[in-house]
């Protein structure tokens, strides 16, 4: 599972997803690419699900990029704990997606195999995200 070898703080606020992705809003490396429509957050566990996803339908073809770390802590307290005692243990690891954000891209295969691997990867996260290629940017 993807997390941080280390952070600044044990844990964080949960903060805002208002807004557009400043960067990683374009395709940098890939020709096809799986874009975010709604913010949200992303676990470690969705992004290596979708991960397995794509390279299991290409057969470990082509190239794949992740653009998306999970870098912040969620905490959670044990179910029907009482109030006070802080804030509960770190329970997983996500990264925040707003509005634009390329998740992953692909490269080196064919148009219809890249859709399907993407379409595939889109099922696993609770976020909006559709499908952009190269030639759509131009």
């Amino acid at each position: 599972m993807l997390q941080p070898k280390q952070t600044k703080y044990r844990k964080y606020h949960r903060g805002k997803m208002k807004g557009l992705s400043s960067k990683a809003s374009t395709l940098d490396n890939g020709d096809y690419g799986l874009k975010a429509v709604g913010p949200g957050w992303v676990t470690a566990r969705q992004i290596e699900s979708a991960r397995r996803a794509i390279t299991g339908y290409l057969k470990r073809g082509g190239q794949v990029w992740i653009r998306v770390f999970p870098d912040k802590p969620i905490t959670a307290r044990a179910a029907e704990t009482r109030m006070g005692g802080g804030k509960g243990a770190i329970d997983q690891w996500v990264a925040v997606v707003k509005r634009g954000r390329i998740m992953y891209e692909i490269a080196d295969v064919p148009e219809e195999l890249a859709r399907e691997a993407l379409r595939r990867a889109s099922h696993k996260f609770a976020i909006p995200t559709k499908i952009v290629s190269r030639s759509d940017e131009l």
